[in-house]
């Protein structure tokens, strides 16, 4: 990028909003370069080949309300706080270096060690600051346009980034791409002398700019297709989760009217093959449920709307259907 680059923001804290015009600007602005800075609200962001089920912690998530979107270029799941500062470089890819990250993070490596920062940009697509992690990056090619886009943790909140991202390896077999975890840092605690996050903001803008700004916007008519980009694409469950790769998922959960294994197969985000186990006192062949379930989306409405046209205590006993549910959502503790 040897030109001044258009600044854009989105306006907005909507993870699935930003996504959209994160792709709009990608895939309809065909010409300049770009530059955006935006911000999610508690938001876990899901590499486009990856399952999302097996990303998150369903729990936590439920728990803490954290919106889960998947995005469309590859790589590792990362959570997003109003501590996080997104930053996105849109250009052509002729000449950017196709399979290279290395021009579009040494900008942000530059504006890093400018405050101090023993910052470096390592491996693939991650930066460092005294070897924690405070930033990863990802790429996508559309026709002949480049996006980069990366995270910049400077004072999310580690707890949530640990709970929401936390998943036992155990419950799921897929050929889905694995977030590789590491050592994360934020970068206000490294800073020799202290500052905000909407001066941090400030201060990257020219450095990210290197060669000038000018600030944009878009039209009301653009405006309107990224809404519905978002309405007809990021909002939808079958992108969110529908998209995640075909896996199976065993889980096993213990309650007062015994123990509850779940064992499951899911392609197209549903439900193709299911069978319970346990201890639980049933007086009716779960044949007929299984059955049921398969074709089923596997979310927890879904799941709930067919378990409500049978009698659950002659098919699971004393297990209820809420811990039907939370033993294949893990979105509760035992009651």
């Amino acid at each position: 990028m040897d030109k001044p680059v258009i600044y854009l923001e989105t306006g907005s804290l909507d993870p699935y909003y930003n996504l959209a015009f994160e792709e709009y600007v990608l895939r309809c602005r065909k010409e300049g370069d770009y530059l955006l800075l935006w911000q999610n609200d508690r938001t876990v962001v899901i590499g486009q080949n990856q399952n999302a089920e097996e990303e998150i912690n369903r729990a936590f998530v439920e728990e803490h309300q954290i919106n889960v979107v998947r995005r469309i270029t590859g790589g590792g799941a990362v959570y997003h706080d109003l501590g996080n500062l997104n930053y996105s470089f849109i250009t052509d890819a002729a000449g950017s270096g196709r399979f290279s990250s290395d021009r579009f993070m040494q900008p942000v490596v530059k504006a890093m060690q400018a405050l101090g920062l023993q910052a470096e940009a390592s491996g693939r697509n991650d930066l460092l600051v005294e070897g924690r992690k405070v930033s990863g990056t990802a790429q996508r090619i559309f026709k002949e346009r480049i996006l980069h886009h990366g995270t910049l943790l400077f004072d999310s909140d580690l707890a949530m980034v640990s709970g929401a991202l936390r998943v036992d390896p155990q419950k799921f077999r897929s050929k889905s791409t694995k977030s590789v975890r590491s050592r994360i840092g934020n970068i206000r605690d490294f800073l020799p002398e202290d500052m905000s996050l909407p001066e941090f903001w400030t201060f990257l803008k020219p450095y990210l700019a290197e060669n000038g700004m000018v600030t944009g916007a878009l039209k009301p008519d653009e405006e309107s297709a990224v809404k519905a980009l978002k309405r007809d694409k990021y909002d939808r469950w079958s992108w969110n989760f529908g998209s995640s790769p075909q896996y199976d998922l065993t889980n096993k959960r213990f309650w007062s009217g015994g123990c509850l294994e779940v064992c499951l197969s899911v392609a197209g985000g549903n439900i193709q093959e299911i069978a319970f186990y346990g201890d639980f006192l049933a007086v009716q062949p779960l044949d007929e449920i299984a059955a049921a379930l398969r074709g089923c989306q596997f979310q927890r409405e879904s799941v709930a709307w067919v378990l409500d046209r049978f009698p659950v205590k002659a098919y699971f006993g004393g297990i209820r259907k809420k811990e039907i549910l939370d033993t294949m959502f893990y979105s509760a503790k035992p009651a």
